[in-house]
């Protein structure tokens, strides 16, 4: 008798239809110091185009890499540059002091902005933008450790909502295509 009434139940459900659930929207969320020592959040960049990249200042290929590339993006938007602003957040706050990114940071384009912050800070935004990061053990770096982190460029539009991301190595030129492509719109 059990089993005849959860059959019963379970047959008149299965031809109810069921409305696929979305993901939640995901916008860029952040409180972050930058290395003038200004308090920054993802509101003081509304209207523009955010690129966003998370790296560390020690980073021996992976950072310098994309942070030329987020250089060469920028040359090539040309006088549509103004409309974006690149993101540098840091996942090394124990040695990406304000300091360290101001002294980093204009070897690549002073219009890339950095920004640090506490340990639990650093772990809100990362968990925010669903990035991973992690602290490794490395013996033969000066500090004794290194940081394995995701390593794309993420877009977010005007208001802040994620747009796309570019994997590790797209070609400035792609990028700046694509980019230019999607403030036209």
């Amino acid at each position: 008798m059990i089993a005849f009434a959860l059959l019963s139940v379970w047959a008149t459900r299965r031809g109810e239809p069921r409305e696929a659930q979305p993901d939640p929207p995901f916008y860029a969320d952040f409180s972050l110091t930058d290395q003038r020592g200004n308090l920054r959040t993802d509101e003081d960049f509304a209207g523009r185009w955010m690129l966003v990249f998370f790296g560390f200042a020690n980073c021996p290929d992976i950072c310098p890499t994309t942070l030329v590339e987020v250089s060469l993006i920028l040359k090539e938007l040309g006088g549509d540059a103004d409309k974006v602003q690149p993101l540098f957040i840091s996942v090394d706050p124990e040695r990406d002091t304000i300091d360290a990114l101001a002294n980093y940071l204009p070897n690549f384009d002073e219009k890339i902005l950095g920004l640090t912050g506490t340990v639990e800070q650093i772990d809100k935004t990362a968990k925010s933008f669903r990035i991973y990061y992690e602290k490794l053990e490395e013996p033969s770096t000066p500090a004794g450790y290194t940081m394995a982190h995701s390593s794309q460029l993420f877009l977010f539009d005007r208001s802040g909502g994620f747009v796309t991301s570019y994997s590790y190595g797209t070609p400035a030129e792609e990028v700046a295509l694509d980019l230019e492509k999607r403030m036209r719109q």
